[in-house]
């Protein structure tokens, strides 16, 4: 756009409240200046199209036929650029509350808790983002991230959100009775195990246990791990976290545990939260801190 042919926006903010209020002093008050301002502004105007746009009438002005043309244009306008910055300020406000995290954790740990946020919010709309990338709240466009580690990243408030600990599970019955404690026997049964999660393939090799073996099988989501652990298909490394119903229910059961700590999820966040965000936040805490 060329600036240099179009007029000053303030002569045409003053013209707008002139055509509007027929009335310099009206105007002026309006725009909370001086009247010779805004009849400065006027004839401004006037000089530059070469035309008059109001003249007197009565103790009020009245447009001229160019007048009024220009007076279609800046109202139009103005009310355009008006509801489009209350529409943006309505989008960053309302914008629903987005969540980055790791898929298995939202199917399996959020999703079921969900349905009670919204009974306590209704007005409060979240979006899940999952993904097995490390979000970052400053840089993404997300208001939250949950992520599995330590919790110290720089820059980022890291609270504990769920248990880390490792528990070997399997579908009941699958493991013989005797080898139900003990690591080492159960390194002969085939392994689940996702393709591309680094901290179960760290375990493995801690343990002694070949996580690239012919007998373990690899899936590409820790959710397709779970379905098979489930069916009986081996035993897998899980999150208690991500299996805690499944063992309450006796859809799987508990082989062996390790206490992973300080390693959980975390809730992350940076300091500037949007308030429906920290809303969230706070229940999600909560919610934790009563399972």
């Amino acid at each position: 756009m060329d600036w240099k042919k179009i007029p000053s926006l303030h002569a045409l903010r003053a013209f707008d409240a002139v055509a509007r209020r027929k009335n310099f002093t009206a105007a002026a008050s309006e725009l909370n200046v001086t009247e010779a301002a805004v009849r400065q502004h006027v004839r401004g105007l006037e000089q530059w199209f070469g035309k008059d746009l109001a003249e007197r009438s009565g103790k009020g002005i009245a447009l001229t036929e160019n007048g009024e043309q220009l007076a279609a244009i800046t109202s139009d306008s103005f009310q355009t650029l008006s509801h489009g910055v209350t529409n943006l300020m309505r989008t960053e406000e309302d914008r629903p509350v987005t969540i980055a995290l790791p898929p298995a954790f939202a199917e399996i740990w959020l999703m079921p808790k969900l349905e009670r946020f919204w009974r306590e919010h209704p007005e409060i709309e979240v979006n899940l983002a999952p993904s097995l990338s490390l979000a970052d709240p400053r840089k993404d466009t997300f208001d939250l991230a949950i992520r599995y580690g330590l919790g110290d990243w720089p820059g980022l408030g890291a609270t504990p959100i769920a248990s880390a600990e490792y528990v070997v599970v399997a579908k009941p019955g699958l493991v013989d009775i005797a080898a139900r404690t003990d690591l080492n026997d159960l390194k002969t049964y085939s392994w689940l195990f996702e393709t591309t999660r680094q901290e179960h393939r760290d375990w493995a090799e801690r343990h002694g246990l070949n996580f690239d073996a012919d007998v373990n099988r690899h899936y590409p989501t820790n959710s397709l791990v779970i379905a098979a652990a489930r069916a009986g298909h081996g035993l897998s490394l899980q999150s208690r976290a991500l299996v805690q119903t499944d063992l309450d229910l006796g859809v799987l059961e508990e082989l062996f545990a390790e206490d992973n700590a300080p390693l959980a999820y975390y809730l992350v966040a940076h300091s500037d939260l949007r308030a429906k965000a920290r809303v969230f936040a706070d229940w999600a805490l909560r919610t934790s801190n009563h399972n």
